[in-house]
């Protein structure tokens, strides 16, 4: 079958990785791709968000699935687009979609169902907003209801930290945001697919928000993960699977809407209680890049299945391994950062025993790795526990030459933690 990867980013780098050892794969291209994805599949120079190219590209050359990895063109219903064209796609539809596109319409579907989440309003108003926040004190938590690459959020500490939060995602008429309590408890990340009736669970891992080591410093788009995540225990994963993921799912499809792809749910867990932070309409970056290295199945023939409404015929094999992905990201990162330095020795980074390096921010250039995003590598290693997966990453981070770029020396803290004395 002939295969077509949407994205560029460490996530679709894992996919191809995936996708490209199936036995039912006989050729896989990726639009645009990235350094590290051009060693398994045929990049070609179409960005994710050319959405007529890339149906057109579909055309062509015949494509027997499309996987589409990031959130952006999900939510700008390229899945509608290809399936009219007669294409078949892995993804939610843009009315499908919803589900990460806006914060605000999550919230209420969890009210009118019945799913544990936080107290939250929804506001188009500054005043109105900071009044509320007022109300539940801090910590507050403030969401753009949109697409915000992972970092519109902004859980506020003080009241001027609330304030300015609230009054950027207002700036513009028509902003809209979400103002929602502070929950305490654990993060952790549970995936599933979904072919609109049947949902299938994947794996849970668990992801490191900040950019800084102990948790600190801004959110970004994640820097590092690790799977499995000792807080995701067998009933904490039933408890989400039968309180939260079953009934959006039922909830999508009773109003016309069907959901199918892979759905991502952000929780957080108290005292063996989960109740959801938010929707993906996606895997995560990074928490994919564990993941892949986890599954023993054949991931090509789960999205075949998932697309064509045949999730209850399949079942998934993991590796009882553990797995640990480090972010290497440029200097400055998540805020203004240098594209275009140059990175060195991967190669033997990539000999340490256990390690796959996903490439997120590459491209090649006369012969050198030149780094190009603020999320560049994702170096990634298994072992029988999360301590040793830890270590292989770390001695692979340490042979990788590259000044520029800085990661978290902490990453998978919690679950080490957890296993001392």
């Amino acid at each position: 079958m002939r295969f077509l990867l949407i994205g560029s980013g460490g996530r679709e780098h894992a996919l191809a990785w995936a996708l490209s050892a199936s036995p039912i794969v006989s050729k896989l291209y990726s639009a645009p791709g990235n350094a590290g994805i051009a060693e398994v599949a045929e990049c070609v120079p179409i960005g994710a968000m050319e959405l007529d190219r890339l149906v057109e590209f579909a055309n062509v050359e015949k494509i027997d699935l499309v996987m589409i990895g990031p959130e952006a063109p999900l939510v700008a219903g390229l899945w509608d687009r290809l399936e009219a064209a007669g294409i078949k796609a892995l993804g939610p539809s843009a009315a499908g979609g919803v589900l990460e596109g806006s914060k605000g319409f999550v919230k209420d579907l969890c009210a009118a169902n019945d799913i544990p989440a936080a107290a939250y309003k929804r506001f188009g108003d500054a005043g109105a907003a900071k009044r509320f926040a007022a109300e539940l004190g801090l910590p507050v938590v403030v969401k753009a209801d949109g697409l915000a690459a992972g970092k519109g959020v902004v859980v506020a500490e003080t009241t001027a930290e609330r304030d300015r939060a609230i009054d950027l995602m207002l700036d513009r008429p028509g902003d809209e945001l979400v103002v929602e309590e502070f929950l305490e408890g654990e993060e952790a990340s549970f995936f599933v697919l979904s072919d609109g009736e049947n949902v299938l669970p994947l794996a849970g891992a668990q992801d490191h928000k900040r950019a800084f080591d102990g948790d600190k410093g801004p959110n970004t788009g994640g820097m590092g993960a690790y799977s499995p995540a000792p807080v995701l225990t067998p009933a904490v994963m039933e408890k989400t699977l039968e309180r939260i993921i079953r009934p959006t799912i039922a909830a999508m499809a009773a109003r016309g809407t069907p959901y199918m792809g892979v759905l991502y749910a952000g929780l957080m867990i108290k005292d063996g209680e989960p109740k959801l932070i938010e929707y993906n309409c996606r895997f995560g970056d990074p928490e994919c890049q564990v993941l892949m290295m986890r599954l023993r199945s054949d991931l090509a023939t789960a999205l075949l299945a998932t697309r064509d409404r045949q999730l209850n015929h399949l079942d998934l094999r993991w590796s009882e391994d553990a797995a640990l992905t480090v972010v290497m990201a440029a200097k400055g990162y998540p805020g203004e950062y240098p594209r275009g330095s140059e990175i060195r020795n991967l190669a033997a980074a990539s000999q340490v025993e256990g390690v796959q390096i996903f490439h997120a921010g590459t491209n090649q250039e006369a012969g050198k790795l030149i780094a190009t995003g603020g999320r560049v590598l994702n170096v990634t290693a298994t072992g029988r526990s999360v301590g040793e997966a830890q270590q292989r990453a770390y001695r692979a981070v340490e042979l990788i030459d590259w000044p520029e770029g800085f990661c978290r020396r902490d990453i998978g803290w919690r679950a080490i933690s957890r296993k001392q004395p």
